[in-house]
């Protein structure tokens, strides 16, 4: 969470929300008066939806300024404007799919327990884990995470396009914290309200919070079980069909992209000429399924299943959405894509990014985690590689330099 910072210290106030008095920590000469006018003032609002001062002055005290943090990710979000691949590298790759095999081993009666009960398939969970909070790994960097209400009461003051969310989701948050599932200090999340191991906005959480492991709290922040469980809840109750896939990947005749977007029968798709590019037929051939191609008209397309439309529900996006999908089958052992990406020429795939990565580390330059993602620390070491090599130092990674490091 984001800490607030007040530089005058010389002495204490208290800040009145519609008759409330808060003690604050005292404002600074830079603190936002217009953001605190609006806290104020949005306390007749959250009072018509039962929250009480308390709980108001819980979720509020000290806050004083907006949350910055929240209106720069705003205008950030990798799964509306990646190219499909480099999505698909960062959250599909041998490090997730790894992490993932031993959650499920450590995690298994409680993941088994899941499955029966919701009949939601283990491995799609482990993959909404993987890609929410990296396995709740996220969860241990503080510095990563937001206050829920400042952060939620940030976008409803300043971002117009956001606003009408913002106040719906504070109201729920604050109900959260009226109910007592959770403290005010431990109602964090992300900069758009999401929260815990499973990342679920306050709205939804309110309708599909679940307390596993029976202590009386449907706690997604720390239980484990209850994250897990609120998951495989949202998606039963939205429709998953048990022992179904959420789609296949499909080899696409020549001129058949032409049918992108349209809904036919796995049987109907096969006479097209559509085929699994790993030999095997499509089962159940009276299954609806849509064609969907992320990567264009020259990538490889997916026969979506209802399941596909069901995770939708979780996250509106087709990369996300593509993303659980291919991971969860990863960490089955059901093996990986078959075709590739019609990348740019030049440009390396998951498994030649985390090559390069493990041969800069056995060369000394790298010293990072091999996760397949480039930033600073593998780029600085690919600069300097590129530079005692005499090649263009642009500190991208390229085939050109992992095959001047295999050779």
């Amino acid at each position: 969470m984001k800490k607030l910072i007040l530089s005058d210290v010389r002495k204490f106030g208290c800040m009145v929300f519609a008759g409330l008095a808060i003690t604050l920590t005292p404002a600074s000469a830079s603190a936002d008066a217009g953001f605190r006018k609006w806290i104020n003032d949005f306390y007749t609002t959250a009072a018509k939806s039962g929250i009480t001062k308390a709980t108001y002055q819980k979720a509020f005290s000290g806050v004083t300024e907006p949350d910055p943090e929240a209106l720069r990710k705003a205008n950030f979000q990798p799964e509306f404007s990646s190219q499909i691949w480099d999505y698909l590298d960062s959250r599909v790759n041998p490090y997730t799919v790894r992490i993932g095999r031993e959650m499920k081993a450590k995690h298994a009666s409680t993941l088994n327990a899941i499955e029966r009960h919701f009949n939601v398939d283990k491995n799609i969970l482990l993959a909404i884990w993987s890609m929410e909070s990296n396995y709740g790994a996220v969860l241990e960097k503080p510095e990563r995470l937001h206050h829920i209400p400042t952060t939620l009461a940030t976008l409803a003051y300043a971002d117009p396009k956001r606003a009408k969310f913002a106040r719906t989701q504070l109201i729920a948050a604050l109900q959260i914290l009226q109910n007592g599932d959770v403290s005010a200090k431990n109602l964090t999340g992300s900069w758009a309200g999401a929260m815990g191991h499973t990342q679920f906005i306050p709205t939804s959480y309110l309708l599909y919070a679940v307390d596993a492991d029976g202590n009386g709290k449907r706690d997604i922040w720390h239980s484990i079980p209850d994250a897990l469980a609120t998951a495989a809840n949202l998606l039963a109750k939205n429709g998953w069909e048990p022992g179904k896939t959420w789609g296949y990947e499909a080899a696409v005749p020549s001129g058949a992209g032409r049918y992108e977007g349209q809904t036919k029968t796995l049987a109907e798709w096969a006479k097209l000429g559509f085929a699994r590019p790993n030999g095997k037929a499509f089962p159940r051939g009276s299954d609806r399924a849509q064609l969907v191609m992320q990567g264009g008209k020259s990538g490889p397309g997916f026969l979506m299943m209802k399941n596909f439309f069901t995770i939708k529900k979780y996250n509106a996006s087709n990369s996300y959405a593509l993303a659980i999908g291919l991971l969860a089958d990863e960490i089955a052992g059901y093996g990986g894509m078959q075709q590739r990406w019609p990348r740019p020429d030049g440009t390396l795939d998951i498994r030649e990014k985390f090559e390069l990565q493990s041969r800069m580390k056995e060369l000394g330059y790298y010293d990072g985690e091999i996760d397949g993602n480039f930033g600073s620390g593998s780029k600085a070491a690919i600069s300097a590689i590129q530079q005692r090599l005499g090649m263009t130092n642009d500190g991208e990674p390229s085939q050109r330099l992992l095959r001047a490091l295999r050779n």
